[in-house]
């Protein structure tokens, strides 16, 4: 979920490349419907700062549906504050990468959350 599309269509490309099949939400809220729409969903890849509902927000209640308290989630942020790591993971996030991507560091994160 990322509102900047630009940063999706990266994302996109890349992941797409591996053969992953990539479903885009531009906000939380939409997020939220798209993941109750496609239940098989493996992984997330979160931004935290959007419009309407921020990522904290909407994986806080991503947490609390039942279908969806397992489901590794990966924040992303382009702020790259000193205690944002420490605010993803208490929010309900898996893991926390910052902006810009380091694509490598973003295959080894979800390699390692999609074969726990």
């Amino acid at each position: 979920m990322d509102d900047d599309m630009r940063n999706v269509f990266a994302l996109t490309t890349a992941l797409e490349s591996y053969q992953v099949e990539v479903i885009f939400a531009e906000n939380g809220k939409d997020g939220i419907a798209v993941l109750q729409g496609n239940p098989d969903i493996d992984l997330v890849i979160m931004d935290i700062m959007m419009s309407e509902m921020d990522g904290f927000e909407t994986i806080r209640v991503i947490r609390q549906l039942p279908e969806f308290q397992s489901v590794p989630i990966i924040a992303l942020t382009a702020k790259a504050m000193k205690n944002d790591r420490k605010e993803c993971i208490e929010a309900g996030a898996s893991e926390y990468i910052s902006k810009p991507v380091n694509l490598d560091r973003l295959f080894s994160i979800i390699r390692v959350w999609l074969y726990r």
